[in-house]
């Protein structure tokens, strides 16, 4: 279970500050795939690491029951003058489980050839995605959080990491943003759409699409 306890952020922009969440209570379920859902913008992405951690709210805190991973896709955990290799262990390391273990499955699940030897920082922004999306999916988190799962590499690439990711759903929740309203239906059970710095929760996915879908239709509000 994640729960957000008077969670708020905002970052200066030119235009004012922008809230991207204000004074946010809420619960993720133990076990539930929940689609994040809302318009370009809206901060998805920025909840996703407020939730992960790896930035700071202004006010408020996130607990959980149980581990949480980084959000997969993000690459920015990972040193640019490191080997792909070397970032695994690294990762491995910091979460506690078996570093041999991690790096041969990464190794054979991303798919980087030679490239898992060489500095990250000369890796495509697919290759990136990919040595992240391996390295997430190496560690039993109890709840994952996944940034666009259907663009991580090619065709044949995103249906073996959404095999994957059902594999670990099997036994994980998860936290899913998504612009593909097929994928959202195929892997999440609810869903929540943040809006204007509040998060509306739908216990039914086709509710929270058709909330979702009708958030695209009206302008953002300004704050």
């Amino acid at each position: 279970m994640i729960q957000l306890d008077r969670l708020t952020k905002s970052f200066a922009t030119r235009g004012g500050r922008k809230t991207i969440v204000k004074d946010l209570t809420a619960t993720f379920p133990t076990g539930a795939c929940v689609a994040l859902l809302g318009r370009n913008g809206a901060g998805k992405s920025t909840l996703l690491k407020l939730i992960a951690g790896t930035i700071r709210p202004d006010k408020g805190q996130v607990r959980s029951s149980g581990s949480v991973s980084y959000p997969v896709g993000f690459a920015g955990s990972f040193h640019g003058d490191l080997t792909g290799r070397q970032n695994a262990r690294f990762v491995a390391r910091l979460y506690g489980v078996d570093t041999d273990d991690l790096v041969h499955f990464v190794r054979d699940f991303a798919e980087l050839g030679e490239h898992f030897d060489m500095p990250f920082r000369t890796y495509s922004a697919g290759m990136r995605s990919r040595l992240s999306f391996g390295v997430s999916m190496a560690i039993p988190f109890d709840t994952y959080l996944v940034d666009e799962v259907t663009s991580v590499g090619d065709g044949a690439f995103r249906q073996k990491s959404i095999r994957m990711f059902d594999a670990r759903r099997e036994t994980s929740g998860a936290i899913v943003v998504s612009h593909s309203p097929l994928m959202v239906r195929r892997i999440c059970d609810m869903g929540a759409v943040l809006e204007d710095g509040i998060l509306h929760f739908h216990d039914d996915i086709d509710d929270a699409l058709a909330h979702h879908e009708a958030t695209l239709k009206h302008p953002a509000a300004r704050g």
